[in-house]
């Protein structure tokens, strides 16, 4: 005796095949035509790019025109938009503009060399922070070397928002100019220390918005120094007054031998923190000193 399946894998028994197969085309014809309104959207936004650095498709209504006359028709409307961004800059630059007494001229290769790679910036955030440089560098001759000047230009959005979260956690003890990430702390072993658990301890930063991967970008970019630092023995006597993250600690070592680790910045970095507006990380705080209460008395 033959004994057939009361039902199919592939078959709705509550609805006829022939509308399973209209459904199966319709969907079909349905995702193929999504497919093509992505894709004419995809091939908009791309011509939109290049039409705005001068250049057209082979087929569009440019087609008849001679090459000489599409590169000047590009260098002319590339030309355009760089004199846009150099008033764009000196806006914000007026805007910005410091006035501290100092009659000080600029160096005139200084100048120049900034209009040649200032006028290449065309997003608005990066435009507003060379016109604060610019500010700067007219009230504070020398305040900006060209080699931050060539770095900055390297910056995308997103490695100037990396870096911006990186000064929102940085801190610096008084007196020093160089910011630092603080990580935590480090006790040179010692006989009262030798079975304790806590001769190292250290934050993870990337549970407050600043990933590994993130430190190395600017690592790569050379606003942070490639290594994690030890301090010097802090002094047990008197507490050392630092600002983290927006607020004033002072810390003293419960004993000695105990040094932080942190992450310092270069001096490319220092220059281009002091341009970047700091909002305080209360969550980064609350923990650091958590971290750092187990060997020092934090105030």
């Amino acid at each position: 005796m033959k004994i057939e399946s009361n039902s199919s894998p592939t078959t709705n028994p509550l609805q006829p095949v022939h509308s399973q197969k209209v459904d199966a085309k319709t969907n079909t014809t349905k995702t193929q035509s999504d497919n093509r309104l992505n894709r004419q959207s995809t091939q908009k936004r791309i011509l939109n790019w290049f039409s705005q650095a001068g250049i057209q498709e082979q087929d569009s209504t440019f087609k008849t025109s001679s090459s000489n006359e599409k590169i000047r028709r590009k260098n002319e409307l590339l030309g355009q938009k760089k004199f846009r961004n150099l008033e764009s800059i000196l806006a914000k630059a007026l805007d910005f503009c410091l006035d501290d007494g100092r009659e000080e001229d600029l160096d005139p290769d200084w100048f120049f060399s900034f209009v040649k790679m200032a006028e290449e910036i065309f997003s608005p955030a990066m435009q507003e922070l060379w016109g604060k440089i610019f500010a700067v560098e007219t009230a504070r001759p020398g305040s900006f070397s060209l080699k931050t000047l060539g770095i900055l230009k390297q910056l995308t959005q997103k490695d100037a928002q990396i870096f911006r979260h990186a000064v929102n956690l940085a801190s610096r003890r008084k007196g020093e100019a160089t910011p630092k990430l603080l990580l935590g702390y480090y006790q040179k072993t010692s006989l009262w220390s030798f079975f304790s658990s806590h001769k190292e301890h250290q934050l993870n930063l990337a549970n407050f918005g600043l990933s590994y991967p993130d430190i190395l970008s600017l690592v790569d970019l050379g606003l942070i120094h490639n290594s994690e630092i030890e301090s010097g023995e802090l002094p047990t006597e008197d507490p050392v007054e630092w600002r983290c993250a927006g607020q004033a600690v002072n810390i003293q070592a419960k004993r000695s031998g105990t040094t932080l680790v942190y992450y310092k910045f270069t001096t490319t970095g220092a220059e281009l923190f002091k341009l970047v507006a700091h909002k305080r990380q209360d969550l980064y705080l609350k923990s650091l000193k958590a971290t750092l209460g187990i060997a020092f008395d934090i105030a």
